[in-house]
């Protein structure tokens, strides 16, 4: 079986065609379109909704997390340039995969595209929902709970609230994300029993954009630096607002939650990133791809990290990091001191950053499907050009059913990291796909080449110094991670995992263990355990009358959760050895150990999910693709 067979960069060029072939794309797109199409689809979720979790995970210090990923995705982004010079076509990594590494990892690379961009527009539309809900909730419209979120979420929510209500707490105390919950299972219309809870809004986003990417390259290139220019004003705004507001006490401790605290909002960090990729899907509607896309991709995530950077200081010194964990951390913080203008200004341009986002994210996919329906890998009809419009018609109306329909049933936590665990899947094979290529003298090269950093001695010198890093400054950490020790599970998760009886035996211990702490915190366990030191709360878990598992991660449960990391471990030694062997560029290489580094941080159960979407996507290849591959019966050479 010819599993690896590979295309030649010349075939893949010679596909392209001039652009005035009727299976052809317009070629509109400069410089200046690239960079603003790159900040419309990175400056979104992101910047309006994630970067609250992650500051009040990592306190200010969550700019080093900034300035980390915006590395890695740099290194990534040198990679995606050099094969978006080498390949100008539509198709991004799936494409490059295909002349690197041969058409079953190319068909792999594919589907994890798909996966990217679909469950990345899934999650910027239920983000976009809540902030367009909220928006014309200040204006007096009123839409239902029900209509406003999906399934999931309000029948979580609904059980948290009642546990937490069965717990001492009143309904008041109860967020508000908690209290939509409660109310639209409550309030929903029922059919046999079953609760009818959709996401409205989500869909009528989605449809609209997906109408719009329809259209034409012309019209959304337009639009996307229409709203790119409507966001950098509002975010310019908020800095210069917000910086007469700092109180730079509120920057110390700069890691309040220690390098750990940092780390828990990788995956928050990193999704603020993702978007800068879905420019090299753009390379045949370029009018000097070889030039223009690596000019837009590092310029774009210059600025964007730039503006995070800013961002986060500017909202950690506003207010305490500990208060940001909220929906929408820039509405917050205005409302919190009183600027109600401010408030709503962000609001409607949060809703202006996620429709740019959506935009670009949905122009990609459609084009990825066109690519791999050009290689024989789908149906013929994935790649048919709209004769007026010249863009791939029926693969962009697939696209909008492929995320508006699951956009009314499934939940932001769900889809958040599985967007991110594809994103950076593609990027280790760019990666690797560089490191190939740079050691084939005989392949063709574009205009546009990583600079060669010869990585026999830097590589494992950086290793080392991690390692030194890792065992000096954080010991204990290191030390129970290799040893596998028991942890406690933290206070906000052992609650919300209590049943009724569970939670009315722990209120009735607390109650007899410090009646008068207990009752200050409002007979509410979750307020007096947050309340309690680390050192009280690992103490008080030993006599709490809960199950074992319960109150602590051991064993096979704690190995578990890092499967992932020893991977990364291996793969690093790994690397290293290949490194000195065959004397590796470093920059792509840093480039893939950084991501791999960051998919190791997103847990176990996403890997698996992605695991399962790809057993999907190779059951699809072995029954249709592999025999209907344009390649089927070419002799390789």
């Amino acid at each position: 079986m010819q599993l690896f067979r590979k295309k030649l960069v010349e075939q893949v060029n010679a596909a392209d065609g001039d652009g005035h072939s009727p299976s052809s794309l317009s070629k509109h797109l400069g410089v200046r379109d690239l960079t603003g199409m790159g900040i419309a689809a990175i400056i979104g979720a992101g910047i309006f909704s994630t970067i609250g979790n992650a500051s009040a995970s990592g306190g200010p210090g969550v700019v080093l997390l900034f300035l980390f990923t915006a590395v890695a995705c740099g290194f990534a982004a040198f990679a995606y340039a050099e094969f978006a010079s080498m390949v100008p076509v539509s198709g991004s990594a799936y494409t490059y995969s295909y002349v690197a590494f041969g058409e079953l990892v190319a068909w792999i690379m594919g589907w994890a595209l798909i996966m990217e961009y679909a469950i990345g527009n899934i999650t910027v539309a239920i983000s976009w929902s809540d902030y367009f809900t909220e928006m014309i909730r200040r204006m007096g419209v009123n839409i239902p709970d029900w209509m406003t979120m999906d399934y999931f979420s309000a029948h979580d929510g609904f059980n948290q609230a009642t546990t937490l209500l069965s717990s001492g707490k009143q309904f008041d105390q109860l967020s508000d994300s908690l209290k939509a919950c409660f109310h639209a299972w409550s309030g929903a219309p029922q059919l046999a029993g079953f609760h009818i809870v959709l996401d409205i809004p989500a869909l009528i986003i989605i449809t609209l954009v997906t109408m719009l990417v329809y259209r034409g390259i012309r019209e959304s290139r337009n639009a996307s630096n229409v709203m790119v220019a409507i966001k950098l004003i509002v975010v310019l705004l908020v800095i210069a607002v917000g910086v007469f507001y700092v109180n730079t006490d509120n920057w110390n401790p700069f890691l309040p939650n220690g390098i750990s605290g940092v780390l828990k909002g990788v995956s928050a960090v990193f999704f603020a990133y993702i978007g800068f990729d879905a420019l090299s899907t753009t390379a045949e509607e370029c009018k000097n791809p070889q030039r223009d896309l690596p000019r837009g991709m590092m310029w774009s995530i210059i600025i964007c990290t730039v503006l995070y950077i800013v961002i986060a200081l500017v909202l950690t010194g506003m207010v305490p990091s500990s208060e940001l964990a909220v929906g929408d951390p820039l509405a917050y913080v205005f409302h919190k001191l009183h600027l109600s203008w401010m408030t709503g200004l962000v609001s409607m341009s949060a809703v202006v950053a996620m429709t740019g986002v959506l935009l670009v994210f949905q122009l990609g996919q459609p084009r990825i499907w066109m690519s791999m329906s050009r290689d024989g890998l789908l149906p013929k009809k994935f790649s048919s050009v709209h004769p007026r419009f010249r863009t791939p018609g029926f693969a962009t109306i697939m696209t909008g059913f492929m995320v508006g329909v699951p956009t009314l049933f499934m939940n932001i936590g769900m889809v958040t990291d599985l967007c991110s665990i594809g994103t950076l899947f593609a990027f280790v094979l760019v990666c690797g796909g560089v490191l190939r290529l740079q050691h084939n003298p005989d392949a063709p090269r574009g205009k546009f080449r990583t600079p060669y950093i010869n990585s026999r001695f830097i590589f494992p010198l950086l290793i080392i110094i991690c390692l030194a890093f890792a065992f000096s400054l954080y010991r204990n950490e290191s030390m129970s991670f290799l040893l596998n020790e028991e942890k406690p599970v933290e206070a906000t998760a052992l609650v919300q995992s209590l049943n009724v009886s569970e939670a009315q035996s722990a209120k009735t211990f607390l109650a007899q263990h410090d009646a008068h702490a207990f009752e200050e915190s409002g007979n509410d366990i979750a307020t007096y355990l947050e309340g309690c030191t680390p050192q009280a709360y690992e103490a008080l878990l030993k006599d709490l009358p809960l199950e074992s598992s319960k109150k602590y991660i051991s064993g096979w449960d704690s190995f578990s959760k890092k499967i992932p990391t020893w991977i990364f471990i291996l793969t690093t030694l790994i690397l290293a050895i290949i490194a000195i062997v065959y004397q590796l560029s470093l920059i792509p290489l840093l480039g893939l150990e950084c991501c791999l580094y960051m998919m190791s941080e997103l847990g176990v159960h996403n890997w698996m999910g992605f695991g399962i979407w790809l057993v999907v996507g190779l059951t699809i290849y072995f029954g249709y693709s592999y025999r209907n591959s344009k390649l089927a019966g070419i002799k390789q050479a």
